[in-house]
Order: C-alpha cells, then sequence, then structure tokens
C-alpha cells in the first residue's frame, strides 16, 4: 500500500538517496545531509509546536508499506520571507512613448520582486522514477491539500509553487546563461545548490536592483521564461487542475514560473468533505471513482488512495484502509475524489 505520512528522523537515509536523483534545479531538496537533517528537525518542531511561524514547514513522506520503502517526498512552508528575503521576478511592461516623434513601445521587463513574502509555499516534490505510475503523483502532491484543508489556520491565505524552469540534458539553463551569469560568474549548477543549502545572500548582493529588459535577453532565454523543465511539467499540470495558476512571476535564476492560489479556493480544499467512518469489509465501492483519503490527525497524518462506499450518512473503508489510515470506526476522515472531472 502506497501511503503519505510525516517525515521522521530515521528517514534520513531515504531522503538523501532521493535527493541525489533530483538532478539540478530542484533547490529545496539538496544532496546535502546536513543541510537535509536540519531540515528534518525544523519540520519535527513544527509539528511540536516549537519553533516560530517563521520557522515551521511540513516534510510528507510516500511510503511503500510492502517494500518498507520511502519512494516520494513532498513539503509546505508556513511563511516565506520571513527568517531571509524571498526573491523572484515579476514580469511586466515599461512604456516608451514620444508624442513629438509619434512613437510608442511597450517593452516586456523583468523587476525584482518579494511580493510573495509571507506566503504559504508547496515545494520539495519528488517522486523516485521507478515509482511514477499508478497515481503515485496524484497522491504525493495532493495530500497536502488535504492537510491544509483539515488545518488551514495554521497557514497563510494563499500559496505559491515554484516550478522548476526549463533546462537542457547537461543541466544548463539558457536564462541563467544569458541573465545570472553576468552577475555571478559561476555556473547555474553551483548557484542552484548554494540556493538549496540556505546560502542567499549573495543574491541580494549581486543581483540588479533595476528592472531588466526582456529584449536584451538571448532568444532561447526568452522562451524560456514561464517555462518548466520537461520532468516538471506532469507537476504543473496537477497544480493547475486544482486551481493554481501562473500570475507573471518566474524564479531569479532559471525563469521558471511561480503558480499561485488562495487556500480556500484550491478544488480539493473545496470539495472535500469530512465523512464519519464505518468499516466494512464486505462493501463494495459505490463508483469506480479513486478517492483522496486523509485523517483529521495533526501529528499522526496519513492519506491514501482508495474506492470506496458511501451510505447517506458514512464512508465505508475496509479495515486495512482505516488501519493505514490510523483511525477506527466512529473517527472522522477527509475525503475528496482524486481528480476534479469527478464529484461524489
Amino acid at each position: 500500500m502506497m501511503i503519505i505520512r510525516p517525515v521522521q528522523q530515521e528517514d534520513l537515509a531515504a531522503i538523501s538517496a532521493l535527493a541525489a536523483k533530483t538532478g539540478v534545479g530542484v533547490t529545496s531538496l539538496p544532496s546535502n545531509d546536513e543541510r537535509l537533517a536540519a531540515r528534518i528537525e525544523r519540520v519535527l518542531k513544527t509539528w511540536r509546536d516549537e519553533v516560530t511561524q517563521a520557522e515551521q514547514g511540513y516534510l510528507f513522506i510516500l511510503e511503500d508499506t510492502e517494500q518498507k520503502k520511502v519512494v516520494g517526498i513532498s513539503a509546505i512552508e508556513v511563511a516565506v520571507g520571513r527568517t531571509e528575503p524571498w526573491y523572484n521576478y515579476r514580469v511586466g511592461t515599461l512604456v516608451h512613448a514620444s508624442k513629438e516623434l509619434n512613437v510608442y513601445t511597450q517593452m516586456p521587463t523583468l523587476f525584482l520582486s518579494n511580493d510573495h513574502t509571507g506566503y504559504s509555499e508547496l515545494c520539495t516534490l519528488f517522486l523516485d522514477p521507478d515509482y511514477r505510475h499508478s497515481k503515485n503523483g496524484q497522491l504525493l502532491s495532493k495530500a497536502r491539500f488535504l492537510f491544509m484543508a483539515a488545518f488551514q489556520e495554521r497557514f497563510a491565505d494563499k500559496i505559491i509553487a515554484e516550478m522548476r524552469g526549463f533546462s537542457d540534458e547537461a543541466g544548463r539553463s539558457p536564462f541563467w546563461e544569458s541573465l545570472g551569469r553576468h552577475f555571478f560568474s559561476i555556473d547555474f549548477s553551483e548557484a542552484d545548490y548554494l540556493t538549496g543549502i540556505g546560502q542567499k545572500s549573495f543574491i541580494a548582493e549581486l543581483m540588479p536592483k533595476h528592472p531588466l529588459y526582456v529584449d536584451f535577453l538571448s532568444p532561447e532565454a526568452r522562451a524560456a521564461i514561464g517555462q518548466v523543465h520537461p520532468h516538471t511539467a506532469p507537476a504543473r499540470a496537477i497544480l493547475e487542475s486544482e486551481g493554481m495558476k501562473y500570475e507573471g512571476y518566474v524564479d531569479i535564476f532559471d525563469a521558471g514560473p511561480t503558480l499561485e492560489a488562495y487556500v480556500s479556493d484550491l478544488r480539493a480544499v473545496k470539495q472535500s468533505r469530512v465523512w464519519p467512518v464505518m468499516i466494512d469489509d464486505q462493501a463494495k465501492p459505490t463508483n469506480n471513482t479513486t478517492y483522496l483519503l486523509a485523517n483529521d490527525k495533526f501529528r499522526d497524518y496519513r492519506a491514501l488512495l482508495a474506492q470506496v462506499a458511501f451510505t447517506e450518512t458514512a464512508i465505508c473503508l475496509p479495515g486495512s484502509v482505516a488501519a493505514a489510515l490510523g483511525i477506527t470506526e466512529g473517527d472522522t476522515i477527509w475525503a475528496v475524489t482524486l481528480f476534479a472531472e469527478e464529484k461524489h
């Protein structure tokens, strides 16, 4: 069975193995055991209510319980930019006009921005390539939405997700080569790694503060603005299907798009419902719809996918599913259809 659960300290080695498979561009999952261990400790303190809101974050594990193997990871940061500046580019327009010369031009421009400071963030999504099937990616991504639905008071009103930007098979980012390299004189992979381990001060020290004209960039760099890495396209599609949108903000290194939405507007949050549980091993699924199910236990959160039966007042679960969720008859769980086109 595939199940989502909170991270544990003993997951460090497995997470480190996943980090080694990510490649360039996943800045929030660096291949650095010291940094990963510190993050695990920080999120465990979050679940114990031992850190301030500015430091809070949640890290979820996708586990193959039959193999007892960690195969995926996803996360939520509660309030970005509160402990260190949060940078991105806002894609905007500057107008140049002269009535006397009868000249009027609109120039696409990149403005350095901290506009998302204080927002919550979906991040650190990575699934082992061997498990990219059977809706595992959907479970890994969307389980966070039911967690936010159950505990909305712990998050900002708006949520963002920075998508990995376009780079080629060699890890070369055309946006970085056309822009960032001129100011940092280091390879994209090195800048990406430094950001991932928290050394972000160099951004403020070296990045130009004035607007940058997009037309000055190479054609390849211009084409990369707002585009995702091919491996990230499925993750973007999942988030967009839940109501997140690109609103013109991109990463300052690779120009990957930032998606955003109000938490209350997310499809899985709006359509999810709390159901009392009946345990019945004989109950047949009401239909062929796959449901995302989650308990409402903060420190012992669990989520999984299942086809289930409903009565007018309850959800009927097999004993194995109830046990995996850590619930008994009479408890309540959150349920929502996995896909937007399906409704119960």
